[in-house]
């Protein structure tokens, strides 16, 4: 196990900054905590962090030793999995916020409950509940 890292920063690559943090303030219920050209970030919690980064700003970074993330845009490239205490709210809202419904909420067979949205730029948006095992007493 890595010991050394303290926080962890997940950066989706969008194509529009400004559509991308109106869309996450809907559906994180905040105001971003950083919000200047090139960057915008969520603080989750005391260990996590989403940021929104332009595609342009990325190309700028990475060169040309990767392909520009304009191609991927509409690709589903990631994943935000996020455990919540109430599934049914997060679902509301993510409808409420204009967010593409993937799969509505289900109880999956890795003991998981779990609804799938997109963003706007195609990444895949995940909220779940664990299970609870019901009791075989009858």
């Amino acid at each position: 196990m890595i010991n050394q890292i303290k926080l962890t920063e997940t950066i989706l690559y969008v194509s529009d900054q400004a559509a991308s943090c109106s869309f996450y303030q809907k559906i994180f219920r905040k105001a971003p905590d950083l919000n200047v050209p090139g960057m915008t970030e969520f603080n989750i919690n005391n260990h996590c962090k989403i940021g929104l980064m332009p595609n342009h700003g990325i190309a700028n970074i990475l060169g040309r030793n990767t392909p520009h993330p304009d191609s991927g845009t509409g690709i589903p490239r990631c994943e935000l999995y996020f455990y919540v205490n109430d599934i049914q709210l997060e679902f509301d809202n993510a409808v409420k916020s204009g967010a593409k419904l993937i799969s509505p909420i289900e109880e999956r067979n890795w003991d998981d409950k779990v609804c799938y949205f997109s963003d706007p730029d195609g990444h895949i948006i995940a909220f779940a509940e664990p299970i609870v095992e019901k009791s075989n007493h009858g």
